[in-house]
């Protein structure tokens, strides 16, 4: 999985790039801007944030604001914060992922697409909800970990 998740967003990063470079390129030294362009680049950028996201999931590298950590002194405690904040982002995520899969219905049902050259904007609408069930996996295997090391009495 680590390696699957390392080449697509490497692929995805390089497709953004390349579209930008073309981009600039193309409307400021030829002066011809490629129409549609920025439509399509869409698609890539919107997969790579939304996947860049469930990889800081993955890796459980998420920007955090552990300021409880300083108070508490022992690593029960500091395992007893994480299986909290791990529990509180559960909650939220599937409350959230439940709206995404409703905006999912909806973008299906509706089946829009893209103004200049007629992409089903649904391909891009999907990314939401597939990567917040992704986040919410690999959250929820997250809070079992704390859970075992709590149990066991291992350090966090």
């Amino acid at each position: 999985m680590d390696t699957l998740a390392k080449y697509l967003l490497t692929t995805l990063i390089g497709i953004v790039a390349l579209g930008q470079f073309v981009q600039v390129i193309t409307r400021y030294v030829l002066q011809v801007p490629v129409m549609g362009l920025e439509e399509t680049m869409l698609y890539p950028t919107l997969w790579l944030y939304i996947l860049g996201a469930v990889n800081a999931s993955r890796e459980n590298t998420h920007i955090r604001a552990n300021v409880l950590e300083i108070f508490v002194k022992t690593d029960r405690g500091h395992t007893i914060l994480a299986i909290i904040g791990e529990v509180i982002s559960l909650v939220v995520g599937l409350w959230l992922l439940s709206w995404a899969w409703t905006y999912t219905e909806y973008a299906w049902r509706t089946w829009r697409e893209s103004p200049t050259l007629y992409i089903p904007t649904f391909y891009a609408d999907i990314a939401l909800v597939t990567g917040l069930a992704l986040m919410m996996v690999y959250t929820t295997l997250h809070l079992i970990g704390h859970i075992r090391r709590l149990r066991s009495g291992a350090p966090a």
